[in-house]
């Protein structure tokens, strides 16, 4: 594989797989080889507009192409496990659209599978491989800032309600939470990792998903981080982490960063910047390739049991939220 192009299988023809295919088009070493639709003509369809040589009116289909290195599952929240399943089971690697599951115990059990198969499985989550971030990341492992004792980020915006739309819809695994709560959550977690403690507060849409968020998470360390999530205006999208000895600041949008300033104790400030390529995506499937070309089942920068981890906390989010909501008499359920 190690001079071979990465042969890709876009397993979803929404949004988000459009946005992931005109990035894997910019790419050497990686070629776009299939797609797969619960609809053989939406598959085509798709297939014509980007090129793509094979079009597969199934998942199964798909899963089941021995011309396809790597899958990339696009489709809706609800519908990331079982087709994911579909294709570690058929010895396809799989990079699954983030969240990588709406539960913790469903990503568990993906990645069991994935493990017993010993087939390369990754979220994408395609912030954490942006330059930015990593250099983020690298600065404090350095020490520029000193110990981390908090961390801001914020991720809300304001879509029109729409009751059948998949950010306001139950059915669809809709809410802030799900949706952009797992990027600030991400950003938190390679600097903290798992909390200690655990506090979130939500305003419920009228479809009972959740509109405006707001999340406290606390460390042994002494350090905390508040995040906030939603759908009812739009935020600033920006992440600031501070540290016991200067803070850094990844300029909005914090989960698709180009600018980075440092401030050291006393005031001394360092910009780094950078010109992403495409919509950001590339950094992700090139993480992918390299991971397979040397013969990973896990990539070491967003490891299976970090995805499941964050999964049970918004489970526990997920669950204060339900004990939060009042019963149909009005007082609060236990």
């Amino acid at each position: 594989m190690a001079d071979e192009p990465i042969r890709w299988g876009i397993l979803g023809t929404g949004g988000i797989a459009e946005v992931f295919t005109a990035d894997l088009l910019r790419l050497d070493g990686h070629e776009v080889a299939a797609v797969g639709s619960r609809s053989a003509a939406t598959a085509a369809t798709f297939a014509a507009r980007h090129g793509i040589g094979r079009a597969h009116g199934s998942y199964a289909d798909l899963a089941a192409d021995g011309e396809v290195d790597v899958v990339y599952v696009a489709t809706p929240h609800p519908v990331h496990f079982e087709p994911a399943r579909l294709c570690l089971e058929a010895g396809r690697a799989v990079l699954v659209e983030k969240p990588l599951t709406t539960s913790a115990a469903d990503a568990e059990r993906l990645a069991a599978i994935a493990r017993d198969r010993g087939v390369f499985a990754m979220e994408a989550m395609w912030t954490r491989f942006s330059p930015l971030t990593r250099r983020l990341h690298a600065l404090v492992g350095e020490g520029a800032i000193g110990d981390v004792s908090a961390v801001y980020a914020d991720f809300a915006t304001a879509p029109p309600f729409d009751p059948e739309h998949r950010l306001w819809s139950a059915d669809l695994a809709g809410g802030a939470l799900l949706d952009l709560g797992c990027y600030v959550l991400s950003v938190t977690w390679p600097l903290l990792g798992p909390p200690d403690s655990v506090q979130a507060t939500a305003s419920p849409a009228p479809t009972g998903v959740d509109a405006n968020t707001g999340i406290l998470l606390g460390y042994g360390s002494g350090a905390v981080a508040l995040l906030h999530c939603g759908l009812m205006g739009e935020s600033p999208h920006t992440a600031t982490v501070v540290g016991t000895r200067g803070r850094i600041e990844l300029a909005s949008p914090f989960y698709r960063p180009e600018s980075l300033t440092l401030t050291r104790a006393g005031g001394e400030t360092e910009v780094f910047t950078v010109d992403l390529a495409g919509n950001g995506y590339t950094y992700q499937a090139e993480e992918v390739a390299r991971c397979l070309r040397l013969g990973l089942t896990e990539s070491p920068l967003l490891p299976l049991d970090e995805s499941v981890a964050v999964l049970r906390v918004v489970d526990e989010i997920a669950a204060s939220f339900r004990r939060q909501a009042p019963g149909r008499d009005g007082s609060a359920r236990g």
